[in-house]
């Protein structure tokens, strides 16, 4: 487990009560095992949940002014779910800071996606009890996809699963995404990825988690093989 002052570096925030976010970072396995005055970040989680979603409605609501109600609720969605949490969660390093109990430890605790979305909330509501909702407001939206922050609203489409099926149907054929580069400092890293078929590359990639990296390599190799990437 990193120091506390090394995860406020991160995350571009420093706390004036470092008591929350030690609460925060604490798991109940950690917080029951050490039986710590503080208690773990379920309470915290849920106080997070409720400004996160808050912030992330203010959001939208300002910047998508032509976008139905209901479509409005598919994105939001899309963007606090358990899912994107646990990507945003990655972005931060967040599980190697976790304090977990023994068994969550050695039962891969600190990349469980279920843990780490849910100190993802738990950081969210420390940084908004310590410092205000500006400081939360601000933390959270670094995380909006970069076509949110344009304005523009996001299509949500699995292109490596396309770009599989479409290879699958020649048995001899093998896809492999490999990660060539990192760029950036950790707490707004990029990472470079490359699609490539029977070693050769066929597209490339640039996003803030590997995974979006994969999503973009697959999408540009779908384009440059003649199929319309939704």
């Amino acid at each position: 487990m990193e120091s506390i002052d090394r995860f406020e570096q991160i995350i571009g925030y420093t706390f004036k009560d470092k008591s929350l976010l030690e609460q925060a970072l604490s798991h109940s396995s950690y917080a029951n095992e050490k039986k710590t005055a503080g208690g773990s970040n379920e309470r915290l989680e849920f106080l997070g949940d409720s400004v996160l979603s808050i912030v992330v409605s203010d959001y939208l609501y300002k910047h998508f002014t032509q976008v139905a109600e209901g479509e409005l609720t598919k994105l939001r969605a899309s963007l606090v779910c358990e899912k994107s949490l646990h990507v945003f969660a990655q972005h931060i390093h967040l599980g190697d800071f976790l304090r977990l109990g023994k068994g969550e430890e050695n039962t891969g605790g600190r990349e469980r996606p279920s843990i780490l979305a849910d100190a993802f909330e738990a950081v969210i509501a420390a940084i908004y009890l310590d410092g205000g909702m500006e400081p939360a407001a601000k933390h959270i939206l670094r995380f909006m996809p970069e076509e949110i922050e344009h304005g523009k609203k996001p299509v949500f489409s699995d292109h490596k699963t396309v770009l599989q099926e479409i290879v699958q149907k020649n048995p001899e054929e093998k896809v492999e995404y490999v990660l060539i580069g990192e760029e950036g400092p950790d707490h707004n890293k990029r990472f470079v990825v490359e699609v490539r078929l029977n070693s050769q590359v066929i597209g490339k990639g640039k996003g803030r988690s590997k995974k979006e990296a994969e999503q973009l390599a697959a999408k540009e190799a779908l384009e440059l093989m003649g199929y319309a990437a939704q």
